[in-house]
Parts: C-alpha cells; structure tokens; sequence
C-alpha cells in the first residue's frame, strides 16, 4: 500500500508564509474610505495567495502531494456586510497562479471550513450561512480552476438534544444542496458528538465519501476499532460524487487524517508530532485490502511533524516500510 503524508496549511518550517493573514471588521469599518478599505482586502488576499503558491513549491521540493489550504485566504469573504464585493476578479492572476501550480504537480489539494459551517443545524440562519461558506470554497476551487477532485471536509455538527433528529436533517439539508457543492464534499468522523459509525452511516446514505479520523475514532466510539470499519469506509471512495472528474485509470484514494492525543489529560488536544506507532499499527491493519491512501497530518507542528515522522517510519524499514521519497511510504502488511 503507497502512503503519501500532507499537511495543514501552515509551515513551521519556512518563514513569514502565512496564507492566514487577515483583517477585522472592526479595522475595515474604521477606513473612512470604503474602496480603499475593499483594496486593503485584496492586497491580504494576494500576499496570502503568493505565500500559498511559495509553501506549494515547498512542498513539490520535498515531494509533499498532499496539503490542505487554509480557508481564510481571503479575510472578510462571507461577511453579510460585504456581501456586495466579488473579490475574485481582482484575485483572477493569482488565484490562476495556485491552480496552475497544483495542476502541473499533480497535487491533492482541500479545504476544511470551519466549525461553523453546520449542515446538522436547526436554525435557518445558521444554514442559510453555512451554505454560504460552502459556495464559497467551491467559488476558491473554480477561481483556481480545479476540478471536483479537490474537496471541503467537514463535520456533521451537533446533536442539539436530539442526535437522530440532527442526523435526520444533516441528512436532509445536504441532499438539497446543489450538486456543485455535493461533488466537493467528503464527512469526517469528530471527537464529541457523531463518531465514526454514525458519520460513515451517512456517508453511505448520501453517497458522500468519509474521511476517517483515527484520532477522533480512538476518543468517541461505539467500541469498534478503527480498521473493522475501513472497507466500508473505502467503499464510499467508490461513489460518483467521491471521484467527480477522476480518470478511470486514476481514481482518488481515500483520505484519512492522523493525529496524536495532547496528552493524558488532554487526550482530544493535538500533540505537537505524531506517534508513529499507533498510525503505523493502524497501516498496516488496511493495507490488505487498500491500493493507496492519503495521510492528513493534523499535528501542531505541521510540515515539521511530517518530516518527523518520515525520519520515525525511517527506522522500521526492516519491518516492512519502504521509504519511496521524502513525504510517502510503501507499506507491507
């Protein structure tokens, strides 16, 4: 099984590449002069799509095919107050530039929205902004001009009181969204309120493809392990929505992410590198029955955790891991 390794959107390796920087409402609101308050945005946007492009050719030098952008490439983007403003024809150049870039490499490219993007709600206003937030990562993804194989991760959200009624109208409320929006989402399984079972349940429902999170798995379960869920989990891989505009001869793999626990006092938080144990165990658990599979590293420190752990897999190269380059692995049984 060929394992490639990413990361999240931040490097602790290279210096001032933050494609996070922004801006508050609050300073916006106090420029006097509202276009020039608009250009600011885009002046962010840009230097935050520029640092995107050069972490990009960071990651091709290190052989890294896997990375996550941050979703705050554009500050302010959904606010309602500037929901007159289409940043994207001032960003045309270098969102081009980052499309252009992954396409050329054959990157994996995603977007996780934030937490308040919550599809289980049952406040309309809450929807009504959550599809918002969706539309506009898809808008990102179009600017870039990547096709439905790049992806919005998300969770399925709270329970309010009454999991099966939220599941319920998740399940509702994410059959009415337009196709657009479906053929770019993958589900993850979260630490506190739907696990993995209940999430691949709707996965499997809605043809939506599951990111599998081991570390939320080990911390909210039903007393399964991880691996007696994968070949469901993989076959929702399998589904139209999950290789929207994948070659037959080139199918997406499955993702998952990895993580460690903080620490025993803090077994959600995410610890600073990841134990290669546990995730190696859990490889090789799958590698049976699965081709290739995408690792989204969710440590702390970021790209410094995946070289890491590279130098961690590194020692057990008698024991059935190859070392194929610098971000992926072949991995026996």
């Amino acid at each position: 099984m060929i394992v490639r390794f990413g990361y999240v959107a931040m490097s602790t390796v290279i210096d001032n590449a933050s494609p996070s920087k922004t801006m508050t409402l609050k300073t916006f609101n106090g420029i006097a002069d509202r276009e020039a308050a608009i250009r600011k945005l885009e002046t962010i946007a840009g230097d935050n799509l520029h640092n995107t492009l050069r972490l990009l050719r960071h990651n091709v030098g290190n052989d890294i095919q896997v990375y996550r952008f941050s979703s705050k490439l554009i500050p302010l983007a959904t606010h309602e107050s500037l929901s007159d403003w289409n940043p994207f024809e001032a960003l045309r150049e270098p969102f081009t530039a980052v499309g252009k870039y992954v396409k050329e490499h054959g990157l994996r490219v995603s977007f996780h929205p934030d937490h308040f993007t919550v599809l289980s709600t049952p406040r309309p206003e809450v929807l009504k902004s959550s599809i918002r937030d969706l539309n506009h990562h898809v808008a990102m993804f179009d600017a870039m001009g990547l096709d439905g194989r790049a992806k919005n991760n998300i969770h399925v959200g709270g329970a309010y009181g009454d999991k099966p009624s939220a599941g319920a109208r998740f399940r509702e409320n994410v059959t009415a969204l337009p196709e657009r929006i479906k053929q770019r989402l993958t589900f993850e399984n979260d630490d506190k309120t739907f696990n993995a079972t209940e999430t691949l349940e709707l996965c499997e429902a809605l043809g939506i493809p599951m990111v599998l999170d081991i570390h939320h798995q080990w911390v909210n379960n039903e007393g399964e392990s991880p691996a007696e869920l994968w070949r469901r989990i993989l076959a929702t891989w399998q589904t139209p929505y999950a290789q929207a505009d994948s070659p037959s001869d080139d199918p997406l793999p499955p993702k998952i992410h990895a993580s460690s626990p903080k620490s025993a006092s803090d077994p959600r938080g995410h610890a600073d590198h990841v134990i290669v144990l546990p995730l190696l165990e859990f490889l090789r658990s799958i590698a049976p029955i699965t081709d290739r599979v995408d690792v989204m590293l969710e440590a702390k420190l970021k790209d410094g955790a995946l070289f890491a752990l590279m130098e961690d897999l590194a020692r057990y190269q008698e024991d059935g891991v190859e070392i194929l380059d610098g971000a992926s692995v072949h991995i026996q049984p």
